[in-house]
């Protein structure tokens, strides 16, 4: 059984950054992705409640973290 990030369990959307309009805190690296900046959504298929807002790089990093 995978991870709650894997790829193939996670539905990733891009956001714009004429979209984006709240902040958000990035789960990578628990710094603010403020309004106006282009992110991405991830939402877990299994579990879609614990959808997060990441910074691009971030995101593309995850897999790197513990």
């Amino acid at each position: 059984m995978g991870g709650l990030w894997d790829d193939d369990a996670v539905e990733v959307r891009r956001v714009q950054p004429f979209q984006a309009r709240k902040r958000y805190t990035c789960p990578g690296c628990n710094n603010a992705i403020v309004p106006g900046a282009g992110h991405v959504v991830a939402v877990p298929q299994r579990a879609p409640d614990l959808r997060r807002h990441w910074h691009h790089p971030c995101w593309a990093m995850r897999h790197r973290r513990r």
